[in-house]
């Protein structure tokens, strides 16, 4: 289920360089390895909901992923700078990600993908069908968080009758 537009959903963003480890022989980075940047970007992301892997052990829950799809469009390159940016998509029955891996100087999309990863009781090894509420409880402290920060910035709306007599 896709959430409304109006609620904000959280989305986390890292550059990094791409290291020679990491490419093949024509300087490529080897397809495997963007599955790693997915990662470092959905931590951070699980990171901003105080809900990542450490928490997600101490609510009694893992979250093994179930389904992963990567679209390579272009390739990332030895020393390039990318941007991997993961968004929220659902979480009341699944953790949904979308990905976009960037070029950080052109702007290119090279990669977008998502993942899917579900709760599974640790005590009992059953897969829950809706979220845990450790989940739900930390995305709605973040939301709230998001659109008391958004009211703060906010220029506050001039009084038409202000200034007239």
């Amino acid at each position: 289920m896709n959430q409304p537009t109006d609620t904000p959903m959280p989305t986390a963003t890292v550059e990094m360089e791409v290291p020679f480890h990491d490419v093949d022989m024509m300087e490529v980075a080897w397809h495997g390895h963007y599955v790693r940047y997915l990662e470092i970007a959905r931590c951070k992301l699980l990171d901003m909901l105080d809900y990542n892997y450490p928490q997600m052990r101490d609510s009694g829950y893992a979250w093994p992923v179930i389904d992963l799809r990567l679209r390579y469009a272009g390739p990332a390159r030895f020393g390039q700078r990318i941007a991997v940016t993961a968004r929220l998509r659902e979480w009341e029955n699944r953790l949904k990600l979308d990905y976009v891996i960037r070029d950080v100087e052109s702007g290119k999309r090279l990669t977008r993908g998502y993942s899917v990863q579900v709760a599974v009781g640790l005590e009992d090894g059953e897969m829950l069908l809706a979220s845990p509420a450790a989940l739900s409880e930390r995305l709605a402290a973040w939301q709230v968080s998001q659109s008391r920060s958004s009211d703060e910035e906010a220029p506050a709306t001039p009084n038409p009758t202000q200034g007239t007599p």
